[in-house]
């Protein structure tokens, strides 16, 4: 499989750490989980900088910033594309905890 088809989700090291412990990583986005959103938000490589930006802009935590690289085929999980308005860019969604076995890399985030 390609990089191209992979999809990303940035987060904060010590919740990946969590995460690895437990088998499935369960945070939508920052300050929200899974079971409060629904799904768990993710981005293509060229949406991650003003998803991060959006997200993060103002991030002045303890933790690192990390990317989680997810290959698609490894999810057990529904994986919709999905824009917020209609007609808008859309982002890829997980619907379901991650599985941590379908995250084939962790990037730090700059």
């Amino acid at each position: 499989m390609s990089e191209h088809t992979y999809i990303l989700h940035l987060t904060e090291r010590s919740l990946w750490e969590a995460a690895r412990e437990r088998g499935a990583y369960e945070i939508s986005t920052r300050g929200r989980t899974l079971q409060e959103e629904g799904f768990i938000h993710c981005s293509t490589r060229a949406q991650l900088p003003k998803v991060a930006a959006f997200l993060y802009g103002t991030y002045d935590g303890p933790d690192d910033l990390v990317v989680l690289v997810v290959d698609p085929e490894r999810l057990d999980v529904p994986l919709r594309y999905e824009a917020v308005e209609p007609g808008g860019e859309e982002f890829p969604h997980v619907y379901g905890p991650l599985p941590v076995g379908a995250v084939v890399d962790v990037e730090r985030w700059r």
